[in-house]
């Protein structure tokens, strides 16, 4: 076992709070439909066969309830989640309507309990940040930040960052959140878009794709004007260019804004042959964002997200499982009850193709030093009055 994983040389230790629930993976869809919860329970296969369940502590948290879902989303939409399944649907045809349910959202068997699981793990994994029982709080079942405040949206019903954002701003001033899905965090922007108590900041695939958001001109309104930061991307971006626009952009924003905590969207659909992405980011590239976020020190809540080729994702997010706890997992993937599914080289790897990347360095540079000129903006550090 001890061969599996090695310490990361200089790396200071952090405490790990891992959230699992076991019935996560028993939800589905329906048919066809690319979402598959499963690839959360395949994640945690890989992260208890490597052995990280040493390096850190695993919880199972409270389901979230109406209420807790309440705080962001309006009362009759949590309510008509809670109620609705494929037995009774026929009779809230004028909800699913409005709300927006149908063949990216469908209505499934345990739909509320799935959002409960998604949504709860987030909520107390911040909670736990926030009372500094940990460092760093992993939920892979959290991150669908499509949802709306009363709407599904992308494959997302409840919105578990914004609730984990909104339990942090209790003991936080600021809190930065970044997206690096290959789409655009609308939903989180959407509910922090007039506030400069959260700044949102995503990388994504922009022009003829879902949903249809995050120019680079979008930049919030009111108070949260400059507090919204998109970065929008062409098909094809490689380890190299994401690199070097991404660590530029988080360390002008840690400059600016200053924030004491951050929550960091892992989607797996920004990884090179995604069933729906269109980059050309490798495992390690992906990667390189955790590790670069972890590298800055603050209250870290690493969430999943998108990611439709569940074998590449499963991988990418125990390696970054082992990021977050200190280890770099071997690439001999271990003996595990989905060993079947990493054929035909059993690697934890997932390697870019050969496909051209339409992210010129002009285009790239010129987004670049725009995003720094709103941000010259936001300085100084907005302060605010904490409520307790």
């Amino acid at each position: 076992m001890s061969g599996l994983m090695t310490p990361i040389a200089g790396d200071r230790k952090r405490r790990i709070c891992y959230f699992f629930d076991s019935d996560i993976g028993n939800y589905h869809y329906g048919p066809g439909h690319p979402m598959k919860p499963h690839r959360i329970r395949m994640t945690h296969a890989l992260v208890m066969n490597y052995g990280l369940y040493k390096k850190m502590e695993i919880f199972r948290a409270k389901p979230a309830t109406r209420k807790e879902m309440a705080q962001f989303h309006t009362d009759d939409y949590v309510e008509f989640l809670s109620r609705v399944t494929p037995d009774n649907m026929e009779g809230f045809l004028k909800e699913q309507a409005k709300f927006n349910l149908g063949d990216d959202c469908p209505v499934f068997d345990g739909l509320f309990e799935y959002c409960s699981i998604s949504a709860g793990g987030s909520m107390e994994g911040a909670a736990r940040l926030s009372r500094d029982k940990c460092d760093i709080a992993v939920n892979w079942a959290g991150g669908l930040h499509h949802a709306k405040k009363a709407e599904a949206n992308g494959f997302c019903y409840v919105n578990d960052i914004v609730l984990g954002i909104l339990e942090l701003l209790r003991y936080h001033k600021r809190v930065l959140y970044v997206d690096i899905d290959v789409h655009h965090g609308d939903g989180v922007e959407e509910a922090f878009y007039t506030t400069d108590r959260v700044m949102t900041c995503s990388f994504h695939k922009y022009g003829e794709f879902f949903p249809g958001t995050g120019e680079l001109r979008d930049i919030g309104s009111g108070k949260g004007k400059r507090y919204a930061v998109n970065f929008p991307l062409r098909d094809g971006i490689t380890d190299e260019a994401y690199k070097n626009i991404f660590e530029p952009v988080i360390m002008k924003i840690m400059e600016t804004y200053q924030p004491s905590a951050i929550v960091l969207q892992c989607g797996g659909d920004s990884l090179a042959g995604d069933r729906l992405g269109s980059f050309n980011v490798s495992l390690k590239g992906h990667a390189n964002c955790v590790q670069f976020i972890k590298s800055l020190g603050l209250p870290l809540l690493l969430l999943g997200g998108g990611g439709y080729t569940i074998r590449n994702v499963s991988r990418t997010w125990a390696f970054e499982t082992g990021l977050a706890a200190g280890q770099e997992l071997c690439r001999e993937i271990p003996m595990n009850e989905y060993y079947e599914y990493f054929g035909p080289t059993y690697h934890l790897d997932v390697p870019a193709s050969n496909m051209e990347d339409m992210n010129v360095d002009r285009y790239l540079e010129k987004v670049k030093v725009q995003i720094f000129e709103n941000l010259r903006h936001t300085i100084p550090v907005p302060s605010v009055e904490m409520q307790r």
